[in-house]
């Protein structure tokens, strides 16, 4: 059985590349971003892009984070944000609980605190008869 693949190589004309590189050069879409809606390889839009960049930056050399830095520093501030809201609403709670332990010690003459940090005893457990 003789099979052949088809090679599925897509050739681009160059108005389609330059539309590609001023894309990406306003910043609208990412490289990833690109290559997802024209359905090419990210290597070919860097080869675009570093041949098709204006005369003032000829060689200059594309190198795109993920994530950019300030877009990171944004997201760790929102985290550190909501652990903090987090803390205090545990120590809101932590201070309730320590008022109604006060309040019950106070009601009921106990020693709450010390009764349960105490050792239990043992219960009613086997006898040696």
């Amino acid at each position: 059985m003789n099979t052949r693949k088809l090679n599925k190589r897509r050739k681009f004309s160059e108005q389609i590349r330059r539309k590609v590189v001023h894309e990406f050069r306003s910043g609208n879409y990412t490289v990833k971003e690109l290559a997802d809606l024209y359905h090419c390889s990210l290597t070919a839009i860097y080869k675009w892009i570093h041949k098709y960049s204006p005369a003032d930056s000829p060689r200059i050399r594309v190198v795109e984070m993920s994530q950019s830095t300030d877009q990171k520093v944004k997201d760790l501030q929102a985290k550190i944000a909501e652990l903090e809201r987090m803390v205090g609403q545990k120590q809101i709670k932590v201070d309730f609980l320590e008022k109604m332990i006060e309040l019950a010690e106070k009601e009921y003459d106990l020693d709450v605190k010390k009764s349960s940090s105490s050792k239990r005893s043992g219960g009613s457990g086997r006898t040696g008869k």
